[in-house]
């Protein structure tokens, strides 16, 4: 039994070192807009042994995986103390979901989880479940994680035990160590998911992104991109929800749409990059697209260039959830190149590199959606006219 025991740990630690120290390399050339790499950047095999592992041959003689981990997604991103950082959801074969971090020094590769995952502080109520953290460098100097808590909803039938309902927890840091808890944010909505906190005060109040829904998975007559303000973290409370991005008809948010991150700050507007919804006959397809915002009004989009920035390829269309990509976590750079992380099909981690310049260049001038097919072939032929003048 020692025998089985050593040979097993033995492959399994040597399998793993091999794993998080792998080089990841671009995919080129590309479409030009940005930079996709050939390896996840994290999957549930990249979480530590020790998480997973009794490593006492006694109470473990086939060392067995004592406690498994199904996926790893959808993590907010922040660059602390010249490290890429990822707050990363980690999903149990239990489905309870938790909070932990990753780093890395090249943002690419070589992501190593620290020694233990987060202990969420509880408030009365405990969450149940927690995901998709989104975190935000605030203005006010404390890093806040804006997240979804779900619980059950006590007004559902006893047959009904899926029904839940999920609203926005808030926790804040000033090291990444060590998180205090802010009660909930509270909004006149049913439902709250996607909420994302401004990086800078609006008027001396803090703003945030929200999504308005009427249930848990049906956004209802509430769905978009909403914006709305609150004088005080401490005790969130929002008044007024202004729809600043509306799902559509036949649109790759026509179902639903979310924000991803925090937007980024440029000379020219606020970047937004945010995920659109649209059904079909596999299911609910997830996709990136970007807009832009104006300086002087964070409500008014000035840029959305049409369709889908980024969507699933290849390996990326198969997991828990097919034909997923979501996004709440991205890192710019001094150097001005931005680092995407996006989760494929609700099971590992991505990263996508570009920059500011390819993100404004993108955004400014590629055409905008004109909502009918016959303008869509316009703007294809105005191209192949360009270019054969061009040729000329």
């Amino acid at each position: 039994m020692i025998e089985v025991f050593v040979r097993r740990k033995e492959a399994i630690v040597n399998e793993y070192k091999a794993l998080i120290e792998r080089e990841n390399q671009p995919i080129l050339p590309g479409n030009g807009i940005y930079t996709r790499y050939e390896n996840p950047v994290l999957t549930a095999m990249h979480v530590p042994l020790e998480w997973r592992y009794d490593f006492y041959e006694k109470s473990n003689p086939f060392f067995m995986e004592r406690i498994s981990v199904n996926s790893t997604f959808n993590a907010g991103a922040i660059r602390w103390k010249n490290k890429y950082v990822l707050m990363v959801r980690v999903e149990g074969v239990d489905r309870k979901s938790f909070f932990a971090l990753a780093e890395s020094e090249n943002g690419l590769d070589n992501f190593k989880f620290r020694s233990e995952p987060i202990s969420l502080p509880q408030l009365s109520e405990p969450d149940v479940n927690v995901y998709d953290i989104r975190l935000t460098e605030h203005e006010d100097g404390w890093i806040y994680g804006i997240f979804c808590t779900e619980r059950k909803d006590t007004t559902a039938t006893l047959e009904n035990q899926s029904a839940a309902i999920a609203q926005c927890g808030i926790i804040r840091s000033k090291d990444l160590e060590v998180w205090e808890r802010l009660p909930d944010l509270i909004t006149k909505s049913p439902q709250q998911r996607n909420v994302v906190l401004h990086p800078e005060f609006v008027n001396g109040m803090y703003g945030f992104y929200t999504r308005p829904q009427d249930g848990f998975i049906e956004t209802g007559e509430g769905g978009g991109i909403a914006f709305g303000l609150t004088k005080d973290i401490m005790n969130a409370v929002i008044d007024e929800e202004k729809i600043i991005h509306a799902k559509k008809y036949h649109t790759i948010y026509e179902t639903k749409n979310g924000q991803g991150p925090a937007p980024l700050k440029t000379q020219e507007g606020w970047l937004h990059l945010a995920h659109g919804v649209r059904n079909t006959a596999a299911g609910l397809r997830y996709v990136l697209y970007l807009f832009m915002t104006s300086l002087e009004d964070l409500t008014k989009i000035i840029y959305q260039p049409a369709g889908y920035f980024l969507a699933p390829v290849g390996d990326e269309l198969v997991g828990d959830v097919g034909n997923v990509v979501f996004t709440n976590g991205w890192i710019k750079d001094e150097d001005g190149q931005v680092f995407i992380y996006y989760a494929s099909s609700d099971t590992r981690m991505h990263v996508a590199l570009t920059s500011i310049d390819q993100l404004l260049d993108y955004v400014k001038n590629t055409p905008a959606d004109g909502y009918y097919s016959n303008l869509s072939v316009e703007r294809v032929k105005s191209l192949i006219s360009k270019n054969l003048t061009y040729h000329e």
